[in-house]
């Protein structure tokens, strides 16, 4: 069965079509034409904004013009992973596999982190048999990588005070806060030195992570393959000189990394002084990870000795602040149980031009002092180390409201069509729906979606019944919205 044919039809169809078309993070153009044209074809008003943020609007179904005009938002960008690094996210569709009550893609990232959430918004629009009141829809550019189209969403895009963000992961569970959160980088500045000739070099690969969400996975305990090869590295330094020409890991910000590569040099003398303490390592590392990683992998070959170096002070800075930077779960909410409060995510390390290193970090926070509590902690790490560190303008969480209406009326839905009354909570990841409102106070929000699981990572995938789920109580909400009057 292919992806477009599985139930609720109107739903799969969209989100198959919108597999098909790229659109990785700041290179919207094809989804946002596709959204358009989508418009277009059914004769809905639309319009764009200067960052290139799509807005949707119908008219209510006759006799429920009084209703609260409801925006149901999602965005149009996917995180690009994939096992195959020749992937090009650019140009090639998602390959779409059904497997049992699962959807997931050939080796990628699925993108239904928030393809799904965008076609069900684009299928309320279309659904004949629906009895709404005013829709306003609202599909976002750049939500993975910064966020740029919620802060810089056009003055006059939307105008409706009850939002529906459909951007979350979990049925029976509706989201009334998240995280809010910021980017740390560090650059090093290094110089060339030409690479030992009585020394013999290695590739050391950390492979086949699990990765995942750096909110929504943070709190698993999945390996971070920076920490795990600048560990390795720190100890070998102890014992052994170390020359180090390349290190390489992580893509994403907002994704916990899932492999990574050094190319390193010791005297030839000690070479296999390094094979035994790579045995060795990897066996600490399966006995520390067993039933969390159960892929992962530490490998290392021989290579050609490379004409440069990195010079030996940076080498062993980016070393040892590697190995010391915090990443993972700082502190749990005292206020929602289970709820991760404050992490840091040791996103990527990059080997820029011919002499600058580049490592991304980012956090995440529900409590706006602790977000830069850690940040500033990430920023002192990579300080003493001789980096130049700088922050991003962050983005602010979003503080539950227990009295709020839409929420209410969300876990009603829910619970008349499936008999079990829906979790409350806020989730440890960030959602646009801060931004939305730090500019308009009085919007009354909700995020809800289907079963999701490993988002960023290839191993992502969606729970086929769960998405019939999400798009009755879609339904059900704005039905029992239209009844109401502003």
């Amino acid at each position: 069965m292919e992806v477009k044919d599985l139930q609720p039809q109107i739903v799969f169809s969209i989100f198959d079509e919108i597999t098909k078309v790229p659109r990785p993070s700041k290179k919207e153009g094809k989804i946002r034409q596709y959204l358009l044209d989508f418009a277009a074809k059914h004769g809905i008003e639309a319009k764009t904004d200067e960052v290139g943020n799509v807005a949707m609007y119908k008219p209510a179904t006759p006799g429920h013009e009084d209703a609260p005009t409801v925006i149901m938002q999602g965005h149009m960008d996917m995180v690009c992973e994939s096992n195959d690094k020749s992937f090009d996210f650019e140009n090639n569709p998602i390959k779409t596999i059904v497997d049992g009550e699962w959807v997931h893609a050939d080796g990628t990232t699925l993108g239904a982190d928030n393809g799904i959430g965008v076609a069900a918004s684009l299928a309320a629009l279309i659904d004949d048999k629906l009895v709404h009141g005013p829709l306003e829809v609202l599909v976002t550019v750049d939500e993975e990588t910064g966020m740029t189209g919620a802060f810089n969403l056009g003055k006059d895009m939307v105008k409706g005070k009850i939002l529906l963000n459909l951007d979350s992961e979990d049925d029976a569970e509706v989201f009334v806060g998240c995280a809010g959160g910021v980017d740390t980088q560090a650059v090093f500045t290094y110089k060339r030195s030409f690479a030992p000739t009585d020394f013999q070099f290695f590739k050391i690969d950390v492979a086949k992570g699990l990765g995942g969400h750096s909110g929504g996975d943070i709190h698993l305990g999945r390996a971070n393959a920076n920490k795990l090869l600048a560990r390795f590295l720190w100890n070998l330094s102890k014992e052994h000189e170390v020359v180090v020409a390349e290190f390489d890991g992580g893509n994403l910000r907002n994704a916990i990394p899932r492999a990574a590569h050094a190319i390193v040099g010791v005297h030839t003398s000690k070479k296999e002084a390094v094979r035994i303490a790579l045995n060795n390592y990897t066996a600490v590392i399966a006995n520390e990870y067993a039933g969390i990683e159960p892929t992962l992998t530490i490998d290392m070959e021989s290579v050609e000795k490379p004409d440069y170096c990195i010079d030996q002070d940076t080498s062993i800075n980016l070393i040892r602040s590697l190995y010391c930077a915090p990443h993972g779960v700082v502190s749990m909410s005292r206020d929602l149980e289970g709820l991760v409060e404050t992490s840091t995510n040791l996103a990527s390390v990059k080997m820029k031009g011919d002499n600058q290193i580049v490592v991304c970090t980012s956090q995440r926070s529900s409590v706006e002092s602790r977000k830069w509590d850690i940040a500033n902690q990430v920023e002192a790490v990579f300080t003493l180390a001789g980096a130049e560190v700088t922050h991003g303008d962050g983005y602010p969480g979003w503080q539950p409201n227990m009295e709020s209406p839409i929420m209410k009326i969300a876990c009603d839905a829910y619970e008349e069509l499936y008999g079990i009354r829906p979790a409350i909570k806020a989730i440890h990841a960030g959602l646009e729906c801060g931004l939305f409102k730090s500019v308009n106070p009085e919007l009354d929000m909700v995020s809800f979606g289907p079963t999701l699981q490993g988002v960023h990572s290839p191993s992502e995938r969606m729970n086929i019944p769960a998405v019939d789920k999400f798009w009755h109580q879609l339904r059900r909400i704005l039905e029992k919205v239209a009844d109401l009057k502003k």
